[in-house]
């Protein structure tokens, strides 16, 4: 993503274990992406990226929603964080998450206020490209 984003863009990464992000901080630097990526510590039920509405282009959730107690509220959190219009990638590993979860959490994410747009082939996975509607939509 660091890559994608080029040297004036910014990636923030959000996780509940701070090992993840130690990782990912080494990693970054090793790639000398370090200066593009900035790490939040997550308490597990909110992003917590307060002063961020509407500054985002694009989030990406891939195999982590099936680890959320609370996928409402982190959809509406996602949701307040993008731009109108910015889509969010939505993926979930076919050998954890069922069909029908995965449908369960389309269907918050359509209460949210997202429109759901696509869905990609990923390898092993459920797939849909969301993008934020202005108002709150409940289409597909």
């Amino acid at each position: 993503m660091a890559q994608i984003v080029g040297p004036g863009g910014k990636v923030i990464c959000v996780d509940a274990q701070p090992k993840m992000l130690s990782v990912l901080r080494r990693r970054a630097a090793g790639a000398r992406f370090a200066e593009r990526i900035e790490t939040h510590l997550s308490d597990g039920n909110s992003i917590g990226l307060k002063g961020y509405d509407n500054r985002f282009d694009f989030a990406l959730a891939f195999a982590v929603m099936h680890e959320v107690e609370d996928q409402a509220r982190i959809l509406g959190e996602i949701h307040e964080l993008l731009k109108d219009g910015a889509p969010l990638l939505l993926a979930e590993p076919r050998g954890h998450v069922s069909i029908s979860e995965f449908e369960r959490t389309l269907a918050l994410a359509l209460k949210a206020g997202f429109a759901d747009t696509s869905h990609p082939e990923i390898r092993l996975s459920h797939a849909a490209i969301l993008a934020k509607a202005g108002e709150k939509a409940e289409t597909r």
